[in-house]
């Protein structure tokens, strides 16, 4: 039977559509749905259990995978099927759950599963914008407690213009790559890079995404009422005691309310406030810690938690005693590793980042293989985040989510500002050795002077800082350098980058619904402030990018040559350009210009000299001489018939030097006029007409003897004895004709 298929579209305004279909696929699911722009279709489905997890948080798990198949490809590698999510994958997973989250109910603790997968590719549609859309989509079509439908929009601006969901090429000409998830009436996560854009221009992209979010909300409540909206589920919610929780506010509040107030470190704070649970404890009797343990721990850090907010908002003072704008206390060092190529360290209060930079060859570059891309980034950075940087013992099990998104999120707010002409490809790695605040906005920082102690020419240095903001409704505060405690607390926590020019970089989760853009924008000139005391620090420390790398990093050198000569560069088997490598110890890349179709040689190495063997072996074959000029040679090889010249300006390029052409005199030896190694002039003639080959003489650069005669010319018709003359004209004509050979 065929089943009944429920369908709505999306119109995006300028003749592209999306359109969400459900009824067809994966109907076991709680909730399924397909979703579809040009040939580009993704599936999502979600389940939750019926039983609560035994767990004091929502176990949500987002997962999203691009299926080769989708783009008609096989994996790479040896195993052909996919395996671990790639970096691409990851941050997709991340942009939908820092969305969907926090709209799933506070006690609502069931496993829940949102699977979302790309079945079909467009390269001229770029999936990951539609993810957030497939996701909530799919929650609508389920009985899952969810408090509003949302969506995610890609925005950029091309020549002035923003554009929703724009295609890869589009975002090329871009100045603005954002991706915002809202609701229908908050904008809730802000992630994206920029040109160095101004607060206005970043507020007014998020309005124009926001609008086209709306209508997507809007497509979501019309399909799950055509298909037939299910009631919510009931689950079993947690245990409340008001009359425990007002005993705890009020045994607890005033004390945490004092603590806050000191200006400690996060050590003596957590101390402190660990002093005030025990107290409470104390106050219960083992029966009553037995029964209501759970609540004492939620209810005293609802009460810590209030407390702290109302000191920020009341009288303007956090809990390490600085003011809301103020920036903690940093330092600063450089080329504090030596056997890198670059070093830094940036210190901010108790976060520190200590960065290096690596430089190389474009056969170091960052492979992306993913169905919807295929690519390579010449500049890119790792974050690591290891268990010793906030105190704690724990295994590590690879590269985690948080990990791939703070990194991501520092190579966006650096790379712009890589100069395109930058002869090397770059990575950055982050070792977070400290951490009690934004982590990656120190990376940022670190990266930016590890990147300048290298020698890389940057456009303009970057700085980052996290900010947060408390509201009440009616009272607001803006947080400067926030601490990883007020990072909990607030209703926004949001990281920018950028320059003394403007933003490159934001990452924002925005927790209290309907947020005014007047509040965004104040929040964005205060991190403005923020920024450039941060960059500040940085240009004290390292003003400028130093003018060379350092003498033990590697010289980097392109040249180019034209295309039918990368095969002679090479030699057959690679024998040329092995031999020069192992000459000269250097590094040779070659690789095509898809436009010019010309060779790009890469030259890489720490020894000058060698470096410059390359480029006179390079320029040598380059080395066209002109006709009529004169250049100087030497000899490099004697033959009966002449010698073998090399031009000395360009070593390796040979040409034959004719006895005929050494002096005006008749020579009957070579060795009579030059020898092995002599250096003189001669004149260059082009190609002969007669042999087809080069022509160079000695003697045109000389002055004609005295007396000289030149001999004539010979004649064409030559002596009947000469093999070249055979008088094929006076054949006699009563010749019998040659008979054909018997067969034997």
């Amino acid at each position: 039977m065929i089943p009944k298929v429920f369908k709505e579209v999306i119109d995006l305004g300028d003749g592209r559509t999306i359109s969400l279909e459900t009824g067809k696929l994966a109907k076991q699911a709680h909730g399924s749905v397909v979703v579809q722009m040009g040939k580009a279709m993704l599936l999502c489905t979600v389940v939750s259990n019926y039983k609560q997890s035994d767990v004091d948080f929502l176990p949500l798990t987002v997962d999203y995978r691009e299926k080769f198949a989708a783009a008609g490809r096989y994996p790479g590698g040896f195993f052909k099927r996919e395996a671990r999510p790639s970096d691409g994958e990851v941050l997709t997973m991340r942009l939908v759950d820092r969305v969907l989250r926090p709209l799933f109910p506070k006690d609502y603790h069931a496993e829940t599963q949102v699977m979302i997968q790309l079945m079909s590719n467009d390269d001229d549609v770029m999936p990951d914008a539609l993810a957030g859309l497939a996701a909530s989509a799919a929650i609508q079509l389920s009985d899952i407690p969810f408090e509003c439908p949302i969506s995610e929009a890609r925005v950029a601006r091309v020549n002035g213009e923003f554009v929703i969901n724009p295609t890869r090429a589009q975002l090329a000409m871009s100045d603005i790559d954002m991706m915002i998830g809202a609701s229908a009436d908050s904008v809730m996560m802000v992630e994206g890079e920029m040109d160095e854009i101004s607060e206005e221009e970043m507020a007014d992209a998020i309005k124009f995404a926001h609008d086209a979010i709306k209508v997507q909300c809007a497509a979501q409540i019309r399909l799950a009422e055509a298909f037939g909206k299910k009631e919510t589920r009931e689950y079993e919610a947690e245990r409340e005691d008001e009359e425990l929780a007002t005993k705890i506010n009020d045994f607890c509040y005033d004390k945490c309310y004092a603590i806050a107030k000191k200006g400690t470190s996060k050590a003596e704070r957590s101390a402190a406030f660990e002093e005030v649970k025990e107290a409470l404890k104390a106050t219960f009797t083992e029966d009553e810690l037995a029964d209501f343990g759970d609540l004492i721990g939620k209810y005293f850090n609802k009460s810590q938690k209030e407390a702290v907010r109302e000191l920020t908002l009341a009288e303007g003072i956090r809990l390490d005693g600085r003011k809301t704008d103020e920036i903690r206390p940093i330092w600063c060092e450089v080329d504090y590793l030596p056997s890198v190529h670059g070093s830094s360290i940036f210190t901010r209060g108790e976060t520190q980042a200590l960065a290096t930079v690596t430089l190389g060859t474009s056969r170091d570059a960052n492979k992306i293989d993913m169905p919807s891309y295929e690519g390579e980034e010449n500049f890119y950075l790792h974050y690591n985040f290891p268990p010793f940087c906030t105190g704690e013992a724990r295994p590590l099990r690879g590269t985690s989510r948080r990990e791939v998104g703070h990194g991501n999120l520092a190579q966006r707010g650096l790379k712009g500002m890589i100069p395109s002409d930058c002869p090397y490809t770059v990575r950055v790695v982050s070792e977070v050795l400290e951490s009690n605040g934004s982590s990656s906005m120190a990376t940022v920082c670190a990266g930016t002077m590890a990147l300048m102690d290298a020698g890389v020419k940057m456009t303009r240095p970057v700085s980052g800082i996290a900010m947060g903001l408390i509201s009440d409704g009616e009272r607001y505060a803006v947080l400067s350098d926030i601490l990883g405690d007020e990072d909990h607390l607030g209703d926004m926590d949001f990281k920018v980058t950028g320059t003394s020019e403007g933003i490159t970089a934001c990452q924002m989760d925005i927790k209290v619904k309907g947020l005014s853009y007047e509040i965004l924008v104040n929040a964005l000139k205060q991190a403005r402030n923020g920024r450039l005391h941060i960059l500040e620090k940085l240009t004290d420390t390292i003003p400028t990018p130093n003018a060379d790398v350092k003498e033990h990093a590697p010289k980097m050198v392109n040249r180019r040559i034209p295309n039918d000569m990368i095969g002679a560069f090479i030699g057959p088997g690679g024998k040329h350009i092995q031999e020069l490598q192992k000459e000269t110890g250097t590094t040779i890349v070659i690789t095509e210009d898809a436009i010019t179709e010309e060779g790009i040689i890469e030259i890489l190495g720490t020894d000058p000299v060698g470096i410059e063997q390359v480029i006179a072996k390079i320029e040598s074959m380059l080395f066209k001489p002109e006709v009529g000029s004169a250049y100087e040679v030497k000899v490099i090889k004697m033959l009966d018939f002449g010698a073998v010249v090399e031009y000395v300006e360009a070593p390796g390029n040979e040409v034959l030097l004719h006895v005929s052409e050494l002096a005006w005199e008749r020579t009957e030896n070579v060795t009579d006029v030059v020898n092995m190694g002599d250096v003189f002039d001669v004149k260059y003639f082009g190609i002969d007409p007669r042999t087809r080959k080069e022509k160079v003489s000695r003697k045109a650069l000389l002055p004609k003897p005295e007396g000289y005669v030149a001999r004539p010319p010979r004649d064409d018709k030559r002596s009947s004895g000469g093999r070249d003359n055979r008088n094929r004209d006076n054949r006699r004509d009563d010749r019998k004709p040659r008979q054909p050979r018997k067969e034997e």
